[in-house]
C-alpha cells in the first residue's frame, strides 16, 4: 500500500474511527489520540496488510484492540463528544450514528461492561457486524461472541429495562426546550439557585466529572445547587450541543479577574419539558473542540 492510498483510507474513515474509539473509551481526548496511534499503527503493519478483508476492517481490528488495551490498563474519565464533529459524516462506508448509541446514558451503561464485552456489543449492536465478522476481528470463535453479547445485553436490560429508548436522547431541541436551556442559563447567570430547581424533574440526577461526586433527586441536587451557586455576574454560559443533546458552555470569573474562563460543560438530558439530568464535565481544555471561545469579556 503506498503512501497516497494510505492518506485517502486516514481521510475516509478518520471520523467514524474516532467515533468508534470513542464509544470503546468513553473519552473525547482519549479517543482522539488513539485514532493517530490506529494509523501509525497501520503504517507500520501496512505491508502485513493482505487485503483478504476489506481495509475498514483492518482498521477497525486496529482500532478496537488499541483501545482493549487501554481499557485492560486504566480506564480515562467520560468526556463529552461536540456535535459539531459528530455532524462532519464519515466515508460511504460508515454507519448512521445513531442518537441512542451516542447518548451520555448510552456512554453510560456501557462502562458496566467488561471490555470485552463492550467491544462485542458495539461490533454487533452499533455497527451491525455479524457474529462471524466480529469473531475474526477479536481472534476469538463465534459462540463465544454470542456468549459474550447475551452477557452484554443481559446487564444493559437489568440497567436500562426500557432499551434503547431509555438510551436515546431528545433529538433536535423544539422550541420549548429551547426557552428551558435559556431559562437555565438565565438562572445561572443571576445566581438564582430556587429557579433553577424549578426546572427539575423529582427523579433529577446529578453527576460531576472528573469523579467529584453524584446526586440524585430534587431535594439532594437542590441542595447541592444552593451550596455551590455563589453571587450574580461570577457565570457567564453560552449555548452548546454535546452527544445529540443541549448543552451549555460555563465560563467563570475569578476574584480579581476581568474576564471568564473556561470552566465547565454541562450536557442536559430534558424529559417532558423538565430537565431528568446534568451531567457536568470540568473540562475546560474540550472548549476547543467545541468551537467555543478562549474566554468572554464582561
Amino acid at each position: 500500500m503506498d503512501a497516497t492510498r494510505f492518506a485517502d483510507l486516514t481521510r475516509q474513515h478518520h471520523r467514524e474511527l474516532c467515533i468508534h474509539c470513542y464509544r470503546m473509551l468513553g473519552s473525547f481526548d482519549a479517543a482522539e489520540d488513539h485514532v493517530q496511534e490506529v494509523f501509525l499503527r497501520a503504517w507500520r503493519s501496512r505491508d502485513a496488510f493482505e487485503e483478504r478483508s476489506s481495509a475498514r476492517t483492518w482498521l477497525y481490528r486496529i482500532a478496537t484492540n488499541a483501545c482493549l488495551d487501554t481499557l485492560r490498563r486504566t480506564p480515562p474519565p467520560v468526556q463529552p463528544y461536540p456535535d459539531q464533529l459528530l455532524d462532519e459524516r464519515p466515508g460511504p462506508d460508515a454507519v448512521a450514528i445513531g442518537r441512542e448509541t451516542i447518548s451520555l446514558a448510552f456512554l453510560a451503561a456501557i462502562q458496566l461492561l467488561p471490555p470485552r464485552q463492550r467491544a462485542v456489543l458495539i461490533l454487533r449492536d452499533v455497527l451491525v457486524w455479524s457474529a462471524n465478522e466480529t469473531a475474526a476481528l477479536l481472534d476469538t470463535t463465534t459462540p463465544a461472541v454470542n456468549s459474550a453479547l447475551q452477557r452484554a445485553r443481559a446487564t444493559l436490560r437489568e440497567r436500562w429495562p426500557g432499551g434503547r429508548l431509555e438510551w436515546s436522547s431528545a433529538g433536535v431541541p423544539d422550541p420549548a426546550q429551547r426557552e428551558l436551556l435559556r431559562r437555565y442559563i438565565a438562572a445561572h447567570e443571576r445566581a438564582d439557585p430556587q429557579a433553577l430547581v424549578d426546572l427539575l424533574r423529582e427523579d433529577i440526577r446529578l453527576t460531576i466529572e472528573p469523579d467529584v461526586g453524584e446526586w440524585t433527586g430534587k431535594a439532594t441536587v437542590a441542595e447541592a445547587l444552593h451550596r455551590d451557586m455563589n453571587t450574580p455576574g461570577q457565570w457567564r454560559m453560552l449555548p452548546t450541543a454535546a452527544n445529540r443533546q443541549p448543552a451549555v458552555a460555563a465560563y467563570v470569573r475569578a476574584s480579581g479577574e476581568t474576564v471568564f474562563r473556561p470552566f465547565a460543560l454541562i450536557v442536559l438530558r430534558i424529559e417532558a419539558g423538565l430537565i431528568a439530568a446534568l451531567d457536568v464535565f470540568e473540562a475546560p481544555g474540550l472548549f476547543t473542540a467545541f468551537g467555543l471561545p478562549a474566554s468572554l469579556d464582561p
